[in-house]
């Protein structure tokens, strides 16, 4: 069995438009999402069948809000409303699980093992668990890009690997 690959940009690009239903441009990012990352961030954990964690992809909130919003055809100004301080509301949080599970299958080629997704994290709702956090600031191998939902907004997603 190979280890899990990073993903290439064409294909989350063409996995983010197919799902949302809107054009989404994704470009390499200057910055990545920490724990640190303000207003806050979503994180979804992949495990194997052994439930060991092997990826991790992270928003941050505005990116978060704009494709739980767009999925669910919510208007852009209400999503992007939720986007502070907090958590974010639960029919979002909801909305971008169900992103953060299509995402999955960005994982699942050839012979990698085969990666679902097992939590979901939103920083507003506290702190990261400190496994997560510290995953999340690691300089492993990592995929950061910037996504421009059409009509919504833009935000950092970051894809960091075991």
């Amino acid at each position: 069995m190979s280890t899990t690959p990073i993903p290439p940009l064409k294909e989350v690009r063409g996995l983010l438009t197919m799902l949302v239903g809107r054009d989404c441009e994704v470009s390499v990012a200057d910055e990545s999402v920490t724990p640190a990352t303000e207003p806050g961030v979503v994180v979804g954990v992949y495990v194997t069948q052994f439930l060991r964690g092997e990826a991790l992809v992270a928003l941050d909130t505005t990116l978060a809000a704009a494709l739980g919003g767009a999925i669910a055809l919510i208007p852009a100004r209400t999503a992007l409303a939720a986007v502070g301080p907090g958590p974010l509301p639960e029919h979002l949080l909801e909305n971008t699980s169900e992103v953060l599970n299509v995402l999955s299958s960005l994982f699942n080629v050839g012979n990698a093992p085969h990666l679902r997704l097992d939590t979901v994290h939103d920083s507003g709702t506290g702190p990261l668990p400190a496994d997560v956090a510290g995953w999340l600031r690691s300089y492993g191998p990592r995929l950061d890009v910037a996504v421009d939902v059409q009509g919504y907004a833009t935000g950092l997603l970051s894809i960091v690997l075991r």
